[in-house]
């Protein structure tokens, strides 16, 4: 019996750029170019199946990442020293990043090439499928035209690897050894793990307690892939033991398994951190999503009306919404931008906008930042990518400046819209972007009051496969809607720094 294993492509060869082209007729995905990049079947089947469409299209991998810096009039607050708050120098970071990522962290370039190497191994998953929710639609009786943009194709399920392949890359090309970074639900953790492999480096994760014994299969992915996975807090570090001295059965949060990871790379030289969400170049890797789904709708002959997608630190809802906001400041299209969070982690609608650290012990330079407090830990929801207790700066700044709006939403009417998605449309979603479900459910059933025929895109950023347990919590009724006091947040929030 002949082996379903394929091996991937030497992510160092020279290829010409592929291109996907697909047709409604055509009952297999075709890839036409010099160096063909091979997929699993099981891949296939699933693109096949979702790119069957009236329409015919082709798109190519964005060759560029795109910097909404450039084209914001008003420029965002500059990053602060932790201790002198005053705006960090580039040599401030260099103890945690290595000088490419630096670079693209202040730069004010609009476009940014994408190395060949990253390329070739984006070639694995990309471009991922703009997929019409067409069996949807017909479940709500809607008007409206429902399209998503499926990232779960990639080896770690979900947009995660967009921005760990470059991460990784930028430090092996410097010589680093070991990589550090925390994780919540854990596909940021999986996919740095997958991107490490790659080349050669040693990768170390914190994963939030929580989700550590929730989603044992992803702590497996990690070590299968070669990382090494604690529970965070862990006794490892100062900050983890200080956390565990309060609170011996803490469920950790992203803040703290930060500053764990921040920790080990500052007293370590060869050792470097790398982030999963909101910072400038994490974004700025992620808008691979938005440059691809811009030509797929417009193959599609179709413009959206609003964007939808899900908001923890913001890497999801960035890669798809920066290069429509570009757009939208051009005057050409002007959709409704609206980010959605958990209502029981609400930094965006109910955070204020104010300096605050990234991380729960106070190691990071100090953000401008739709902030809940750095000393917040959310309830332990399952969505456990989106527990953290900021907002990205340049989201957090977007937003300011009126270029998008902001939902919340509880969790069990996220998985009441991920059971109609799963059963309509056959993809199981991860937790995370059930919220962009239920927000896309709720705007499609609008729609059919109005009678609006409205083109909704939503970014759907990967799969549930490995979040089953939270499936058989719902299906079995025992999954409650969390929230908080507003005492927890006053105390929270009275600890931000005061900066003048």
């Amino acid at each position: 019996m002949a082996s379903q294993f394929l091996l991937p492509p030497n992510p160092f060869t020279k290829s010409t750029t592929a291109k996907l082209f697909f047709t409604g007729d055509d009952s297999t995905l075709k890839r036409k170019s010099k160096h063909a990049t091979r997929v699993s079947n099981g891949f296939s089947l699933r693109a096949n199946a979702a790119l069957r469409s009236n329409h015919s299209s082709s798109v190519e991998i964005p060759s560029q990442w795109y910097n909404i810096v450039a084209d914001l009039s008003v420029k965002p607050p500059p990053p602060l020293h932790p201790k002198t708050f005053e705006p960090i120098k580039p040599e401030d970071l260099s103890h945690l990043f290595p000088n490419e990522i630096i670079k693209q962290e202040a730069t004010l370039e609009r476009f940014i090439d994408i190395p060949e190497e990253v390329l070739e191994i984006y070639k694995l998953w990309r471009p991922t499928p703009l997929i019409r929710a067409k069996r949807l639609e017909k479940l709500l009786q809607t008007p409206a035209r429902i399209y998503f943009k499926y990232e779960g194709g990639s080896p770690a399920g979900s947009h995660k690897p967009n921005s760990a392949v470059p991460q990784a890359y930028y430090n092996a090309k410097e010589g680093v050894k070991n990589l550090v970074t925390e994780t919540g639900a854990g596909q940021w953790g999986s996919s740095l793990a997958f991107a490490s492999s790659l080349f050669g480096l040693n990768c170390e994760v914190w994963q939030v307690a929580n989700s550590y014994h929730q989603k044992p299969y992803r702590r497996l992915m990690m070590q299968t892939w070669g990382a090494k996975v604690h529970p965070s807090p862990s006794d490892l570090t100062e900050a983890g033991r200080r956390i565990l001295q309060v609170d011996p059965s803490s469920p950790g949060s992203l803040g703290i398994s930060i500053s764990e990871a921040v920790e080990v790379a500052a007293r370590n030289e060869d050792t470097k951190y790398c982030l999963g969400s909101v910072l400038n170049h994490v974004l700025l890797h992620q808008t691979v999503i938005g440059e691809e789904c811009i030509k797929q709708m417009e193959a599609f002959g179709e413009t959206p009306d609003v964007i939808i997608g899900c908001t923890g630190g913001g890497s999801n809802f960035a890669g798809l919404s920066f290069p429509y906001i570009r757009e939208k400041l051009k005057g050409k299209i002007n959709p409704v931008i609206r980010a959605v969070e958990p209502s029981a982690c609400p930094s965006l609608t109910r955070g204020v906008y104010a300096y605050d650290f990234g991380d729960t012990a106070g190691l990071t330079p100090l953000m401008k930042m739709h902030t809940l407090g750095h000393d917040f830990i959310p309830d332990p929801i399952h969505s456990g990518g989106l527990r953290y207790h900021g907002m990205a700066p340049l989201i957090s700044h977007v937003y300011e400046q009126g270029f998008m709006e902001a939902i919340s939403v509880p969790q069990t009417e996220c998985f009441q819209g991920a059971i109609q998605f799963a059963r309509t449309e056959g993809i199981i979603p991860a937790p995370e972007p059930t919220h962009a479900i239920a927000a896309t459910i709720r705007e499609a059933l609008r729609c059919k009051e109005t009678g609006e025929a409205k083109v909704i895109l939503m970014a759907m950023c990967g799969h549930g496969h490995f979040d089953l347990s939270s499936y058989d919590k719902f299906l079995r009724g025992e999954l409650v809607d969390l929230s908080f006091s507003e005492e927890r947040i006053r105390e929270s929030l009275s600890k931000v720094p005061h900066v003048v």
